[in-house]
């Protein structure tokens, strides 16, 4: 198996990376938002089933 960093063949003590220094590599590309899962933006609606504070459900004190 190759590192996904460098290429070079994996080292058992570092599996799947061939080193530290790759394996380090990799965590900072995680910590930093290096990868990342292609969606919406944060802010839009996608009907999560949690009502809004605009939505007009569960508004018992406007109906008092």
């Amino acid at each position: 198996m190759a590192c996904p960093i460098c290429s070079k063949p994996a080292q058992k003590p570092y599996s799947p990376f061939c080193s530290r220094r790759c394996a380090d590599v990799d965590l900072s590309r995680w910590l930093k938002g290096g990868y990342a899962i292609p969606g919406g933006g944060a802010g839009e609606d996608e009907g999560d089933g949690v009502p809004g504070p605009n939505s007009g459900e569960n508004n018992d004190l406007e109906d008092r």
